[in-house]
């Protein structure tokens, strides 16, 4: 394959970037988009070039790492799959494909694709957690919870934290993310302790980030590389108000 790539390159977040453009031949339709990204840095390291810096850690679609803007889709063309499972073969010969960062206030530009999304690390630590006693593991079968409800659980739980629910809503919403965690907790026994303030504590610290509010048009599902759903985001909704009440 051929391609035109139109990548956007920053020296850090405090310069202006802007789009570059390199001619790539000899792509092989078994890559995937990373590797097509090595190949094209390796052929840039060769010209003597700086490679183009973009994020990705476990290249199994596990880590979140690897998000990217790809022809203005968040993790590209493909449903359902992370930048870094993302073929080639989702790409004509001869295309042109736009490769940009996320785009948010709350995920400033580091450098080129890499963007620091720390604050989905401030969300969690502001309500993201449960409190347990440290010692032995407890056995497994100590507290009896339905089925349904364990798998309600781990449908929310899913969440790799890619932010491209962020980066697809156009208000750069984070309130997909914060449900599907609040929802995981508040449905398991574990999470009661802090049910009464986490919802609160992570909504209030989501604001304090520059995160926008729900637009409701349920983008961050369709493009979720894990298939999350807007449900979780009534959940937290409901959380909220709960607490609210309790508070």
């Amino acid at each position: 394959m051929k391609l035109k790539l139109k990548i956007w390159r920053q020296k850090n977040r405090n310069s202006k970037g802007k789009f570059e453009i390199y001619d790539l031949d000899n792509v092989s339709e078994e890559m995937t988009f990373l590797e097509m990204l090595d190949y094209l840095n390796s052929k840039l390291i060769l010209e003597d070039k700086e490679p183009v810096a973009f994020d990705s850690d476990c290249r199994e679609g596990i880590c979140g790492m690897c998000g990217l803007y790809i022809n203005g889709r968040t993790h590209g063309p493909e449903k359902e799959v992370t930048t870094c499972q993302l073929s080639m073969k989702a790409f004509k010969d001869r295309s042109t494909i736009t490769v940009e960062p996320w785009r948010s206030k709350a995920f400033p530009v580091i450098k080129d694709l890499v963007v620091d999304r720390t604050s989905f690390d401030q969300l969690i630590q502001a309500g993201g957690y449960i409190s347990a006693d440290t010692g032995a593991a407890p056995e497994a079968n100590s507290i009896i919870i339905k089925k349904e409800t364990v798998d309600r659980a781990f449908d929310a739980g899913i969440c790799i934290g890619c932010g491209a629910c962020v980066a697809t809503c156009k208000n750069a919403s984070a309130m997909l993310f914060v449900g599907s965690k609040v929802t995981q907790l508040a449905l398991l026994p574990q999470g009661k302790a802090e049910a009464t303030i986490r919802a609160i504590s992570m909504v209030a610290k989501m604001d304090e980030l520059g995160f926008g509010n729900c637009t409701n048009t349920g983008a961050c599902e369709a493009e979720c590389p894990k298939g999350i759903s807007i449900s979780n985001i009534a959940k937290l909704n409901r959380e909220y108000l709960y607490a609210k009440i309790q508070d």
